[in-house]
């Protein structure tokens, strides 16, 4: 793609005395700069909004928190596959040319840039940056900044923006503060996805290679955050920019309001939550409704130092659990992986665990009117599912439902099935032992990170059933570094899964589960799925043109993912549950997405 510079050109009406004469350009549509843009109709906030929705525009600023994660890093490079950052990084001090409201499923507003264009059929969209844009050091955002950062990430940053990449056909300066990418594709969500490209600052990367970054290489963004110091895996601390350009935004008031926010390192979860109750953390997480009840009742809490808040969100469930590398023999046969699903006792665990309060999460979208609806396919649904009838497991068509047990250990109903899928897949018990034809053993390793206990009591359990069939499993920890190495190259049998999905699903689904994904390393398609069904589903949902198609699209996909029997599934989160100290205050109008980073505490303050 190379850098092409043209003259803005608009059609104009030039009245003279004896005749009007139209200017007529090929493939030129008559388009209008706009504040906003949104996947289908219009922004809900006008050009003239003050602030967010669920932003206070009077927030005071001021105050510093502690926020804990577990594990480590050896990077602070968030763009590259090379190590581990810390994962809110980048939403702290990178920016894009546009913002994403968390009141509308996907809508995004000017940041960098003051305006974005497309035509109706969405071949292309054309940004101008704001003149006041700039880099944490004070230096201009510029055109090509915007360009050396979407070919850089695209060619060697992080896998899950070079999908984006390959989408574009050209990108050219278009006036002296405007670019725009023209697009190889009909999608109509490209447009919305190049305004969400962090933008980075090329100059700081002459003569250095990106993708090799050293810890101490801090990428320079535009956002209301620096690093301001560091202790390579245990903490990072970041400083509200004082001079940060965008401060009087509308998409900008009442947000990033502490002056510092500091990110802790802990070695799990447990140790995590005792450096809460001691007072080292600011806020905490929980997502155990029986933790959540039952070990909030330390002396900090009972007097009214630490609040707990519920958070409802109307975002879908996403999906959490054990996901299974089909990759694998014999894990690509979909009666194994069902088999495995049978054993998994959900109510006994989810009691054990739990208390019982979470539900159980039953699609990828559950929780949300994308999820697939109960029976058999219908309407436009079925017409986008019956070409790969005979070619899916059961249940793509007639629905596919998890099973449920009574609640006892023994799960009794669960192994007869299992026992019964694993005999029409070739396997026999044999002295207590399940083995093929060939009297090879029936081996299983669960590969968890170290520190993530609540995975690991899951499947301490779960083991148990797996015996009673006769299946050799074992659970392995490694540090997170190895973890992240692992998974990134698929050398693993079951792993613990989380895959968070939005009210917008896109382009982002390829990546999760798309064939050619399967065999990217680094991609977040860690089952390795190669279905058609699934691959012709996301592209009905990319193509989709109102919003009728779009949601039976995305059931379909739904159907599609479920029937593939590719993980096992944990509870869901209805609500998000923060314990934090009463002097975080946040807005009493709640976003439809909930709690999520984004939120908090990105529109919380600090009030003595």
């Amino acid at each position: 793609m190379g850098l092409v510079f043209f003259q803005s050109v608009r059609v104009k009406i030039q009245h003279f005395a004896a005749a009007a004469m139209v200017i007529l350009l090929p493939n030129l549509a008559l388009t209008e700069s706009a504040h906003g843009i949104a996947m289908y109709g219009a922004p809900a906030l006008p050009p003239d909004f003050v602030s967010l929705p669920y932003a206070n525009p009077d927030a005071p600023k001021g105050g510093s928190i502690v926020l804990g994660n577990t594990g480590g890093f050896d990077s602070l490079n968030p763009f590259t596959v090379k190590g581990t950052s810390p994962w809110q990084l980048s939403i702290f001090t990178h920016e894009s040319l546009m913002g994403r409201s968390l009141d509308e499923p996907f809508t995004l507003y000017g940041l960098l840039a003051e305006s974005v264009e497309v035509p109706d059929d969405r071949s292309w969209v054309e940004f101008t940056l704001r003149d006041s844009a700039r880099f944490s050091d004070g230096s201009p955002v510029t055109i090509p900044d915007v360009m050396w950062s979407f070919k850089t990430l695209g060619t060697t940053g992080h896998p899950k923006y070079r999908g984006l990449w390959s989408k574009i056909d050209a990108m050219e300066q278009s006036g002296p503060s405007s670019i725009r990418f023209t697009f190889k594709e009909d999608n109509r969500e490209l447009a919305l996805l190049v305004g969400m490209r962090p933008i980075l600052k090329a100059a700081q990367w002459e003569g250095k290679v990106f993708a090799d970054a050293q810890l101490n290489d801090v990428p320079i963004g535009t956002g209301p955050y620096v690093v301001d110091s560091f202790e390579g895996g245990r903490f990072v601390s970041l400083k509200r920019n004082p001079d940060y350009w965008g401060a009087e935004l509308p998409l900008r008031k009442g947000t990033h309001n502490f002056d510092t926010v500091r990110l802790d390192f802990y070695g799990d979860a447990t140790a995590l939550l005792e450096g809460f109750k001691a007072g080292y953390i600011s806020a905490a997480r929980e997502f155990n409704a029986e933790r959540w009840n039952k070990r909030y009742n330390f002396p900090r809490a009972l007097n009214g130092e630490v609040v707990k808040t519920e958070i409802p969100h109307q975002k879908p469930s996403g999906m959490t659990g054990f996901v299974i590398n089909t990759r694998r023999a014999p894990f690509d046969d979909w009666r194994v992986r069902e088999a495995l699903i049978q054993a998994f006792n959900f109510e006994y665990i989810n009691t054990t665990l739990t208390g019982g309060a979470q539900p159980r999460i039953s699609s990828y979208f559950s929780n949300s009117v994308l999820a697939m609806k109960p029976g058999a396919a219908t309407g436009r649904t079925l017409d986008l599912l019956q070409p790969f009838a005979d070619t899916m497991p059961p249940g793509l068509i007639d629905g596919y439902t998890l099973p449920e047990t009574n609640g006892r250990e023994s799960n009794r109903k669960g192994i007869r099935a299992a026992l019964s899928l694993l005999e029409q897949a070739g396997w026999t018990p044999v002295q207590g032992e399940m083995q093929n034809a060939d009297g090879t053993p029936l081996t299983l390793t669960i590969l968890l990170a170290q520190g993530s206990s609540e995975h690991k009591a899951i499947a301490d359990i779960y083991l148990g059933a797996l015996k009673r069939l006769g299946i050799r499993a074992t659970v392995e920890t490694t540090d997170d570094a190895q973890y992240v190495a692992r998974t990134g190259k698929f050398d693993f049998d079951l792993t613990y899964y989380r895959r968070a999905l939005s009210l917008s699903p896109g382009n982002e689904q390829q990546f999760y589960w798309g064939s050619e994904a399967a065999a990217l390393q680094g991609s977040r398609n860690l089952m390795g799925a190669t279905s058609p069904a699934v691959d012709a589903m996301v592209q009905a949902m990319l193509n989709a043109k109102g919003h009728d198609d779009f949601v039976a699209a995305v059931r379909a996909l739904d159907r599609a993912l479920m029937a593939g029997r590719y993980v096992i599934p944990f509870w869901q989160f209805t609500s998000g549950r923060i314990a934090h100290m009463r002097e975080m205050q946040f807005p009493q109008t709640l976003p439809i997405y909930g709690d999520g980073p984004r939120y908090m505490p990105e529109v919380w303050w600090w009030q003595d």
